[in-house]
């Protein structure tokens, strides 16, 4: 049975305690308008420096405890933001640190006996990570990183052997970062993870989480996507069900076009890494852009993808549109029982353009899991 929880990186709180002053405020409030008196699955993101709070204080117990009390369901991780994911300025900084550097792996292992320490005996955890870097590294530093995953690998199937609980790691491709499409993904295992290692224990352990929104923003089919994963012997051991943000000129009245770019330009923010996609006429492959003010510089573009998790329930708002579609690709080539965990991750609801934000982030929230809930197939969820 499939489990469906939101990833609660939407909110602050760098540490423990403002994690869970964080839960009780918004997450029971999500569960009062969603699953009312019933379990609710949480994404749970806590920082390195919460993460190491909470194992090197002993607090997993009273963590455990006190999701349990609330019937909030952790069962999956979001371990790819390190530091305060809500400062003033994010960008770049998320991918830090890469996989080559020992802080990764210690902050994962934290969030793996935390993992096992909260969910119930018997229950699988999942914890999606950073795709390597941003950028493209040295061979060394490849070579590293894949040193560090298949020691993970190996630790996490000591955990296996020793109590029963599987958890997996799932790296997840992003714009602009070392693993950014499928291809890249499938190269990295085949070159880097898989040789000299143990094949069925990189596989159980390692995984890849496929975030819609990305696979979106890269022109990527999501059939495609997951059908490059299965030839591969990949597991998908996470979906992040998110929506980019899209402008299709081709289909806009010239009219309209001045006043799209301008609503386009209106998601233009500070915090975060807005990568955007843009096709040209007369050009066949997309080019790349680091950011959106750099890409709305390309006055010749047919069409921008951004970066941008907007909430999963919008189709279209004004002369944009949510890749909504995208969504409804990845689940209909989903296979029954190919992924189990599912997370809704827009988590850029305070950076909005005002005309999308909601009064109350619960109420917003919730209305994105009933939306999700409704378009998988009748009895697939675990509630």
């Amino acid at each position: 049975m499939n489990l469906l929880a939101y990833c609660t990186n939407v909110h602050a709180g760098p540490d423990l305690t403002r994690a869970l002053a964080n839960l009780e405020r918004h997450a029971l409030a999500v569960q009062a308008r969603y699953a009312p008196g019933r379990p609710m699955g949480v994404g749970l993101w806590l920082a390195a420096p919460g993460a190491r709070e909470c194992v090197a204080e002993g607090q997993i117990p009273h963590l455990r405890d006190w999701l349990g009390e609330r019937q909030l369901v952790p069962f999956t991780f979001n371990g790819f933001p390190y530091g305060d994911f809500h400062q003033p300025v994010v960008k770049h900084a998320v991918y830090l640190p890469t996989w080559w550097q020992p802080e990764r792996l210690d902050y994962t292992r934290d969030l793996v006996s935390i993992l096992h320490g909260v969910l119930p005996t018997g229950w699988v955890g999942s914890l999606s990570t950073v795709p390597i870097a941003w950028g493209m590294p040295r061979e060394d530093q490849l070579q590293a990183a894949a040193r560090q995953l298949r020691l993970l690998a190996d630790e996490l199937h000591t955990l296996e052997a020793e109590s029963g609980r599987l958890i997996h790691i799932n790296l997840e491709p992003e714009p602009g970062c070392y693993l950014d499409t499928a291809s890249d993904v499938v190269a990295f295992f085949e070159r880097y993870l898989l040789p000299g290692a143990d094949e069925a224990r990189v596989r159980r352990y390692l995984r890849v989480c496929h975030d819609v929104c990305h696979a979106a923003v890269m022109f990527e089919e999501q059939a495609d996507v997951l059908q490059a994963y299965r030839r591969a012997g990949i597991a998908v051991g996470k979906v992040q069900v998110s929506a980019a943000v899209r402008l299709d000129l081709s289909r806009t009245p010239e009219a309209e076009r001045a006043a799209a770019r301008q609503q386009l330009g209106a998601f233009v923010e500070p915090r975060y890494l807005h990568q955007t996609m843009v096709r040209r006429a007369g050009v066949a492959a997309p080019e790349f852009f680091e950011d959106l003010p750099e890409a709305l510089r390309a006055t010749d573009a047919l069409e921008y993808r951004t970066h941008f998790h907007v909430p999963i329930f919008l189709e279209r708002f004004g002369l944009l549109e949510a890749m909504q579609d995208a969504i409804r690709a990845c689940l209909a080539a989903l296979r029954p029982g190919e992924c189990e965990h599912f997370e809704v991750e827009t988590y850029a609801w305070s950076v909005l353009p005002e005309a999308l934000r909601v009064a109350e982030l619960a109420e917003g929230i919730a209305r994105e899991m009933d939306w999700l809930r409704r378009r998988l197939p009748p009895g697939m969820l675990r509630e």
